[in-house]
């Protein structure tokens, strides 16, 4: 059975590790610390550790005065919340400054699950790849994570980090390596590629390993770096394949589909499919049929690549 973990706890693992190693992080939550993983490192640095309330907007805001001090603050909270209520203060006291904040938003996409649509955010990455000066991350596993959180600390100026509620295979060793700004060819392949981050990797993967029964050689490329986006390695991919799938748990507006569509519609015209929700809210009820109606699964990602396949002989 495959081991999982969501990626929200690996984030909070992480945090404890580097709350050891730099003095300098401070962690900001808005009343959910239990829910986003922060709540152990508030138990083991109480002086580094500020509970802001259900005022979102008010800790985005504390959270740039103790960058413009010095410190490297994370600020938690669910995604709709984040990039959604606060909103303006992130663009604002934020991304308008560049100051040095690392926004953590955990439960974001549909993934959610009963928590319905009011708190599944399939909006934000669109919203902060919008923002000048914003890095946008989206890991697709525990381990990948941990990279994401440690370069985010190390990194100078703005991030926003989008993190999930639910346990999601884990995917990488040790050995893997994150880096901000670069795509990670997971497969190589020559009838078409998968283009994919957040849970959809290990969707685009496994849709992969079936497709090769078919007798398709189908690459799968980890964008877990969404801005700034490897556009050097999506044209390289698209040149070799002919046929590109992106696969996000986001709205496939604005998202990885809509920053890979840019990419190759400047840069390289290349047959695309997304696979994304189809500007659609979503609703209450269990993650995994949740994914099955919105199409997130590896059955989704299979059928977009036959059909980007099929328009490459058009």
């Amino acid at each position: 059975m495959t081991e999982k973990m969501a990626t929200r706890d690996a984030y909070g693992r992480t945090l404890l590790v580097l709350g050891e190693e730099n003095p300098n992080v401070v962690v900001l939550d808005a009343d959910l610390s239990k829910s986003t993983k922060t709540a152990d490192f508030g138990k083991k640095n109480p002086q580094r550790f500020f509970n802001m309330g259900i005022a979102e907007a008010n800790m985005m805001g504390t959270a740039a005065g103790l960058a413009a001090a010095g410190k490297i603050p994370f600020a938690s909270t669910f995604a709709i919340f984040a990039a959604g209520r606060a909103f303006e203060q992130i663009r604002n006291s934020i991304a308008y400054p560049g100051l040095n904040v690392k926004i953590a938003a955990t439960h974001a996409g549909i993934s959610v699950g009963e928590d319905g649509a009011s708190h599944q955010s399939v909006e934000d990455v669109a919203l902060m790849r919008a923002v000048p000066n914003m890095t946008v991350l989206v890991p697709a596993d525990g381990e990948e994570t941990r990279q994401v959180i440690l370069a985010a600390a190390q990194y100078k100026g703005p991030v926003y980090i989008r993190l999930g509620r639910l346990e999601v295979p884990l995917l990488f060793g040790a050995d893997y390596r994150f880096e901000i700004g670069k795509a990670n060819v997971l497969k190589t392949g020559s009838d078409a590629a998968v283009l994919a981050n957040g849970l959809l990797v290990s969707a685009a993967l496994e849709a992969a390993r079936e497709l090769a029964g078919e007798g398709l050689n189908v690459g799968v490329v980890n964008v877990a770096s969404v801005k700034p986006i490897d556009a050097e390695t999506i044209v390289r991919v698209a040149r070799e394949t002919g046929g590109i799938v992106t696969a996000e748990e986001h709205s496939v507006i604005g998202g990885l589909g809509g920053a890979v569509a840019e990419v190759l519609g400047e840069r390289l015209p290349t047959p695309l499919v997304r696979v994304g929700l189809k500007d659609t809210f979503g609703e209450s009820g269990r993650p995994e049929e949740l994914l099955e109606k919105y199409g997130l699964t590896k059955e989704a990602v299979k059928k977009a690549v036959r059909e980007v396949i099929a328009r490459k002989s058009v």
